[in-house]
């Protein structure tokens, strides 16, 4: 449940940064199409020694382009400048709420039916829209990808997804860097001999959340991939739980997630 964040890795050092990160171990790439990196995300995929068959693709719809036609025409070119075939996950970027969610879901449903698309999801959604989503969607909806780390715990809205098959994925997941100083995280670091930067994953990992961390760096990528030999305590877990300090770092449209206290 680990994969790789593509969030500003642009130009030949983004594709060689991709292409590294696959030949180590990462099987799942994380892009969108208000990324503008797709094409990188393509190239990087090419040259690995991993074929594409072995990997797992997520892109997005920005919601701007959520109408039918759109969301066709964004998936298209998606898959036009990766050049692959199909993406393993379309997701719809954000919510929104000038567009009928079922006409959105609809389309994404048809796009599963052509084979374009193997899987649909949502992202940004809080409860109510999660229950809106399952409610109008033609076929399951598999994951819904929110900010989630150590100073945002969104363990209701874990629960909520987990009681209906939905898988939360955490993008954000080290806070952008900022949970790196965290003298919790710091102080159980470094009673492992690890980062605050693997607690803070290993902590989601238990939690059964995926995660996709961005990195760039040979060093980071690797640092990101071990995680899977040890475990926290459930005391460590609850001490995680526990930090008082919350801060959402992506809150462009704070309404949205304010509207159930997510």
């Amino acid at each position: 449940m680990l994969g790789l964040g593509t969030f500003n890795l642009r130009d030949d050092d983004g594709a060689r940064a991709i292409a590294a990160a696959i030949d180590m171990g990462y099987s799942h790439l994380d892009t969108a199409a208000g990324y503008d990196n797709e094409e990188i995300v393509g190239r990087g995929i090419r040259a690995s020694r991993v074929s594409r068959e072995e990997l797992f693709v997520t892109t997005k719809v920005g919601r701007d382009h959520l109408a039918p036609d759109d969301v066709r025409g964004i998936c298209e070119n998606s898959l036009m400048v990766m050049q692959v075939d199909y993406v393993d996950l379309l997701l719809i970027h954000w919510p929104n709420q000038d567009i009928p969610l079922r006409d959105t879901l609809g389309a994404f449903g048809r796009l599963v039916e052509e084979g374009k698309v193997r899987h649909v999801g949502i992202s940004n959604f809080n409860r109510r829209r999660v229950d809106e989503a399952v409610s109008l969607s033609p076929v399951p909806i598999v994951t819904n990808q929110v900010e989630y780390h150590p100073h945002l715990d969104q363990e209701a809205l874990r629960q909520h997804c987990a009681k209906q098959n939905i898988l939360l994925t955490a993008y954000s997941p080290l806070a952008q860097g900022k949970i790196i100083t965290d003298p919790t995280l710091s102080s159980l670091a470094q009673q492992r001999e690890k980062s605050a930067a693997q607690v803070a994953l290993r902590w989601l990992l238990q939690k059964g959340i995926a995660v996709i961390p961005k990195a760039s760096s040979v060093a980071h990528m690797e640092a990101n991939l071990d995680l899977f030999d040890w475990y926290l305590s459930d005391e460590e877990m609850d001490t995680i739980a526990s930090i008082e300090t919350v801060h959402r770092v992506i809150d462009w449209w704070p309404g949205n997630f304010a509207e159930d206290a997510l």
